[in-house]
């Protein structure tokens, strides 16, 4: 028998697989209506011709194009978490390295800055804290450094701390980039347009029999709405504002995974 645990794990996945379908569900059935009405009213009033077809392959060409420019983004976009995961573990490695052959308090009072670090972090990935505020937590990473200065540590030990202090910073920035900066604003306005003629074509033109014609009608309307619903989407891999974890944003999970890592490791 399944647990709850499970049948709600399993729900989440379902609903991440067809969110967008299900989004796009009411303007289907509005466009299915309209096709009923303009079949029942005499309003198709188009034959189906070349010119249409065309129409209807410069779209499909036109959503080609902008998927593929968002895909880049979006495989890049998906090594950025464990990038950054892995920046902060080496962070914290090495300072711990430090602790344990110095006996620092420096250090020590670095790694809980690192804790805290991490829970801003997350904060920024759901915009409850702002770009500027995380990139002056990395900045104030540099009085650490000075003060193991101080205390006579090792200058490659502060050399490699100091170069993922960059990393971070660097990857912070990239982040910001990415979700705040749409791909071809003017690509998608084309679209837009093109996706309503085809709809609207497809209503007005008469094809016999008529449940053929509905059949193809929403088809392709599901088809041309639902891609433009995952480009939109995958622009933005880092929305986590308003829906989490879920759909096509990335998983923050290697982030999490070493939130609970370090909290587990300084309360052993």
């Amino acid at each position: 028998m399944k647990t709850p645990e499970v049948i709600s794990k399993s729900s989440k996945r379902i609903w991440q697989k067809w969110s967008i379908a299900f989004k796009i569900m009411p303007m289907v059935l509005f466009v299915a209506l309209l096709k009923f009405i303009a079949h029942k009213m005499g309003f198709e009033i188009m034959e189906l011709n070349a010119l249409f077809t065309s129409l209807v392959a410069g779209t499909i060409f036109l959503i080609g194009f902008l998927i593929s420019g968002v895909l880049s983004d979006y495989k890049e976009s998906e090594k950025i978490p464990s990038e950054l995961s892995a920046s902060i573990k080496t962070l914290f490695d090495d300072t711990y390295t430090i602790y344990k052959t110095k006996d620092s308090k420096t250090a020590l009072e670095f790694i809980e800055f690192q804790k805290s670090f991490i829970i801003s972090l997350n904060d920024w990935f759901y915009k409850r804290e702002k770009t500027q505020s995380i990139l002056k937590k990395i900045s104030m990473m540099n009085d650490f450094f000075v003060d193991f200065d101080k205390e006579g540590v090792q200058a490659n030990y502060i050399i490699k701390l100091k170069n993922e202090q960059n990393s971070l910073r660097k990857m912070i920035l990239r982040i910001d980039t990415i979700r705040d900066t749409n791909f071809v604003g003017s690509a998608y306005a084309i679209l837009e347009a093109m996706g309503f003629l085809v709809a609207f074509g497809l209503i007005i033109i008469r094809i016999e029999p008529f449940y053929a014609s509905l059949f193809f009608t929403l088809l392709v309307t599901f088809l041309i709405f639902y891609m433009f619903l995952l480009i939109k989407d995958l622009d933005n891999p880092f929305d986590y504002s308003l829906h989490g974890e879920s759909g096509t944003e990335i998983s923050l999970k290697p982030i999490h995974d070493l939130e609970n890592a370090l909290k587990d490791f300084m309360e052993k």
